[in-house]
């Protein structure tokens, strides 16, 4: 792949009072605007200081969304870019300490956004996640009711990615905060989203996998941030890959496929801070892999974050271009 350009940062986001930040998941909101949601975030470029919020949404015109995203505006007074989601950072909710709730997918379903968090103590601790609604084009954001434990599924139903099929159902994979577990399959009717009642699971049993078993592991690894879309007739899954350390996508005919068999192609190479080439799709500290609405097989775009750990810059998202496997 190559490098489009950085989407967050100092000369690039400032104005929305964002210096540091990650992730981007992104969806097309009903009146047709890109919305981008982001993860801890803070003034300075880096992290920690001033400004400590998260979720964080910009929005951005979808048309040109492949050209090279250019943010229109933000959640907030005009233009610092306020906090999504009620809460204070690093206070105790429900019997919790939570230290920040991070954003994992979003998806619009009608007239509505639906967006998924998970509520963490720290990195790779996660509480419970929940899922919040946006009625006005991701302009504000409600509680759903909808609430899962941290542990449930073993606790692979933390991250998670969904797309929605014309069958009218909501298709989910999910995984674990800590970067070291497989990916799980489930799906919801679209309109029952918010009901964790009527989601169920794609699992193995009695020699065969159908939906309504306990859910079971679709694919083993160590998977971090995951996207799911349809796209082009296929499903796209980008993905970390944390175990391999490296950024891959997967062209599936349908979520149920054997994720063994399915093409599957590395799109960006870890690698360490002094032999970094983003020109040849090798990024240091890299995570995230969120699809960029507008991409086609041919010209697929991706978000991803990269985060110097020892000295907390670059802290940023970034904008990729490449293609998708071929079907096979």
């Amino acid at each position: 792949m190559r490098k489009v350009k950085d989407l967050t940062g100092p000369g690039i986001t400032d104005h929305f009072g964002i210096g540091g930040t990650d992730l981007g998941v992104m969806e097309v909101a009903p009146d047709g605007r890109l919305v981008s949601v982001f993860g801890d975030t803070f003034e300075a470029a880096g992290v920690g200081g001033p400004g400590w919020r998260s979720p964080v949404v910009l929005f951005g015109d979808a048309r040109t969304a492949t050209a090279g995203i250019g943010w229109t505006g933000s959640i907030g007074p005009k233009p610092y870019a306020e906090q999504a989601l009620p809460y204070q950072h690093d206070t105790i909710i429900h019997g919790r300490r939570v230290t920040t709730v991070l954003p994992t997918d979003l998806i619009t379903i009608g007239n509505e956004m639906y967006l998924h968090v998970m509520v963490c103590e720290g990195i790779g601790n996660v509480h419970w996640t929940e899922i919040h609604r946006s009625t006005d084009n991701g302009e504000s954001w409600q509680h759903t009711g909808a609430t899962w434990p941290g542990d449930l599924h073993g606790g692979l139903f933390q991250m998670l990615t969904w797309g929605l099929g014309d069958d009218g159902w909501v298709y989910a994979f999910t995984t674990g905060f800590r970067r070291d577990q497989g990916l799980m399959l489930h799906r919801v009717p679209a309109q029952w989203i918010a009901e964790p009642a009527a989601w169920e699971g794609w699992g193995f049993r009695d020699g065969v996998w159908a939906w309504g078993n306990p859910p079971t592991i679709a694919l083993t690894g160590a998977y971090g941030e995951l996207c799911l879309r349809p796209l082009g007739g296929r499903w796209l899954l980008s993905f970390f890959d944390a175990g391999n350390y490296r950024i891959d996508v997967m062209n599936l005919d349908v979520p149920t496929t054997n994720l063994y068999e399915a093409p599957r192609e590395t799109a960006l190479h870890g690698t360490s801070w002094w032999r970094e080439n983003h020109g040849r799709g090798r990024v240091a500290q890299l995570y995230g892999a969120y699809i960029v609405p507008g991409s086609t097989l041919d010209d697929l775009h991706l978000v991803v974050s990269q985060w110097n750990t020892k000295k907390n810059w670059p802290y940023k998202s970034m904008q990729f271009a490449g293609s998708a496997p071929a079907a096979r």
